[in-house]
């Protein structure tokens, strides 16, 4: 049997194979963050087409923590009950629903990037962004507040908020979003905060957010299911004082001592002046590698993997424990029903489709 195909086991939640549909923003909402019915086809189209686990885009937690007004969101029961069809769907296919739970911080109130991605004030349907500290390195972006202890408290709330709806919803795994340069990987990195609080300076302070959202999530997420966290090796900014792989694999530790059963590990996002060395098959692995001799936690690896054979050997040769696949799955949704032809396994297709196989 191929290593990619052996079924995974996280608390009481199996999923059938290492494949997972990476989060990839839709922009597709209503302009409440409901779901749609793109998100059903998007979704559900990947369910079917053989994944392990299928998780949503980064959903945000509160209106204020959406990238744009087309973003899902879970903050209401009315949220959770448009979500709730789509779990059920990817569920009948056999695949795990996930969710991934997120605050886009400074990065929010932004036009989606189909539209030319540019920053919303609030004349133009925007609004008032959260940050750790600091000015956010665009011309365009609009006017971020400094966040207070209230505000920290609120957040925090907000998450577990919002782990709450996605249990009434029907997910078996959600997510933290502490990358990408949204909020929680806000206060992790020295280039974005600047604070001189109990959250901003020192390593143990800048973690201090993502560490209390995790074990805040945690506490009312049952035990039967999994937390995984997102994070961001490095902000790939090697001119200037920022978040590195080195402070990754220190956090990783601890994020497994919160709570996390897998940890995500993912790269950049924070500033448009990072400088990614290059890119190409398996280029963010090394990464998920080095976090992993630390932690645990078991890990879950992305950047630039598009064949079945790449991804078996991640698995087979212990590099991570999931194969977190996102453009490829873009271009081709039934990626794991072709992966599993492809290494001689037997392809669970849909019933309604075996006459084509």
């Amino acid at each position: 049997m191929s290593h990619l195909f052996a079924p995974l086991t996280l608390r009481e939640t199996t999923a059938r194979n290492r494949i997972m549909v990476s989060p990839m923003c839709q922009y597709s909402s209503e302009e409440d963050g409901l779901a749609t019915d793109w998100h059903m086809v998007h979704l559900g189209s990947r369910a079917t087409g053989g994944a392990g686990i299928v998780m949503t885009e980064a959903t945000a937690v509160s209106p204020e923590g959406r990238i744009s007004p087309n973003d899902l969101g879970l903050w209401s029961d009315a949220h959770a009950d448009a979500l709730g069809p789509v779990t059920q769907f990817i569920r009948s296919q056999g695949a795990v629903p996930a969710i991934q739970l997120a605050h886009a911080g400074r990065k929010g109130s932004h036009a989606p990037p189909f539209e030319g991605g540019q920053g919303l004030q609030p004349d133009d349907g925007g609004w008032e962004t959260l940050a750790p500290s600091g000015p956010y390195p665009r011309d365009d972006a609009p006017l971020a507040r400094e966040m207070s202890a209230d505000d920290i408290e609120e957040v925090k709330a907000q998450f577990v908020e919002s782990a709450q709806l996605a249990l009434d919803a029907g997910f078996d795994i959600a997510e933290v979003h502490s990358a990408h340069g949204y909020l929680l990987h806000e206060f992790l990195s020295p280039a974005s905060n600047e604070r001189d609080d109990e959250y901003g300076g020192s390593f143990e302070n800048r973690v201090r957010l993502t560490r209390e959202v995790t074990r805040a999530v945690r506490e009312v997420w049952p035990d039967d299911k999994p937390l995984f966290v997102r994070i961001s090796a490095t902000d790939w900014l090697p001119d200037r004082d920022s978040w590195t792989l080195e402070d990754s694999v220190r956090l990783a530790p601890l994020l497994a001592a919160d709570g996390a059963d897998l940890i995500d590990v993912s790269a950049g996002g924070l500033h448009p002046d990072q400088q990614i060395p290059h890119t190409g098959p398996n280029y963010q692995v090394p990464f998920a590698e080095r976090v992993g001799e630390v932690t645990d936690a078991l890990i879950g690896a992305v950047g630039g993997i598009t064949d079945a054979k790449q991804a078996d050997a991640l698995i087979r040769n212990g590099r991570a424990a999931l194969a977190i696949i996102g453009r490829e799955h873009l271009r081709d949704p039934y990626f794991a029903l072709h992966a599993a032809e492809a290494l001689g396994e037997e392809a669970d297709w849909p019933k309604q489709y075996r006459r084509a196989v």
